[in-house]
């Protein structure tokens, strides 16, 4: 298995790059499609199913005539709007390529299918490329865990933890929103026939935000949040978001029923209480035995030891994870940034992770066991 070739990696990172991809711009979505899917097509000799969910492009190459045994998972969306090539252009100064989206996650993609291209047979290995991830995969979700279901294992291409390490846990994450009806009234001349809604809303924040339990590591924080309509009227209506994240299922389930047992408090009012568990948590037992088995294939490539993270924000491995199918993510990129302004990718590490990732696949091909027994824990 001969070294990735930098160049070739850069090239094509720097044409996903520079087509601009936010995730609620269909078209934009499919252009990038097709931008990826002209990659692998010369990459891997193959031209890939397009998968178009409610006008969201998704892409899938499956290699071989069985069973999916190993899922490597990626997005080609992202968080960045159109124009910020403008503000952030592509680009590789001093060993660090810059650009939207670099790092979450289109260097990951990329090495992806040059890892996938380096393999001496893909029988058994699919690749899936989704365009929702960044909104939380609404329409992909269903593909992704079709896709996971019988596999041993799935590499997630998100970018890595600090320093390069592996993402082996993932919190859980929830997402609500609770509406608050009260009455309107003038807030001059009678303001008791109203019922504040935006006073409501207060006493129902400082309720939720008391669900929390930071020794366990779980938060809940109201975000987005609106009330009233004019200075001079009671707000007759109030809403707020909740993003709840936690290390495990008990805990997901334990706020869950606090915050559907919310009850008013002002006479009059009536509190609405929307949504659930968006992504089940990744926990270690899904990520520990694969880990180990890149650990141990990283010390030999000379790229060891790796380091194992535990990270607050989710991905689609948490789809996988909560199948109970061994999953390890954070095998992208290695850099920093992600969302921000300095977002960027440590160009000297991209050969030796993708170089990592063929040899993971590989192992797991090579072994015909169960999961459970074939990966050294």
């Amino acid at each position: 298995m001969g070294a990735p070739d930098l160049g070739a990696l850069l090239a094509d990172i720097e044409t996903l790059v520079t087509c601009e991809s936010p995730s609620t711009d269909h078209e934009a979505l499919a252009r990038s499609a097709a931008e990826v899917a002209a990659i692998g097509r010369r990459l891997l000799g193959a031209d890939p199913e397009y998968l178009v969910t409610d006008g969201c492009t998704h892409l899938r190459w499956r290699s071989g005539t069985g069973p999916a045994r190993v899922l490597l998972l990626a997005h080609h969306d992202t968080v960045w709007p159109h124009g910020s090539l403008r503000t952030h252009p592509y680009g590789v100064r001093d060993g660090v390529l810059r650009g939207p989206g670099c790092f979450d996650m289109k260097a990951g993609l990329v090495m992806a299918l040059h890892a996938a291209a380096a393999l001496p047979e893909r029988a058994g290995v699919t690749i899936l490329v989704t365009g929702d991830e960044e909104i939380g995969s609404p329409r992909s979700r269903t593909l992704i865990e079709e896709e996971a279901r019988g596999c041993q294992a799935v590499f997630v291409l998100e970018a890595s933890a600090d320093g390069g390490a592996l993402k082996c846990r993932r919190k859980g994450v929830s997402q609500y929103r609770i509406e608050v009806v009260g009455r309107a009234a003038h807030s001059g001349l009678e303001p008791e026939k109203g019922v504040n809604a935006g006073v409501e809303l207060a006493h129902q924040i400082l309720a939720v935000t008391g669900l929390a339990h930071p020794a366990r590591g779980t938060t809940v924080v109201p975000t987005v949040l609106s009330a009233g309509t004019t200075v001079n009227t009671v707000p007759a209506a109030a809403v707020v978001a909740l993003d709840v994240r936690a290390w495990d299922l008990a805990e997901q389930e334990r706020v869950d029923e606090g915050l559907r047992a919310l009850r008013p408090v002002l006479p009059g009012a009536v509190v609405r209480v929307t949504g659930g568990v968006n992504r089940p948590p990744l926990e270690a037992a899904a990520s520990g035995a694969l880990f180990a088995l890149a650990d141990s294939l990283a010390r030999g490539l000379g790229l060891g030891p790796l380091a194992a993270a535990a990270v607050g924000g989710a991905s689609d491995g948490n789809f996988t994870a909560g199948l109970g199918v061994p999953t390890l993510d954070g095998l992208g990129a290695v850099g920093g940034g992600a969302h921000a302004d300095d977002e960027h990718v440590l160009v000297a590490e991209l050969p030796g992770r993708t170089a990592l990732l063929t040899a993971l696949i590989e192992a797991v091909l090579e072994r015909r066991q169960g999961p459970a027994e074939e990966v050294p824990r």
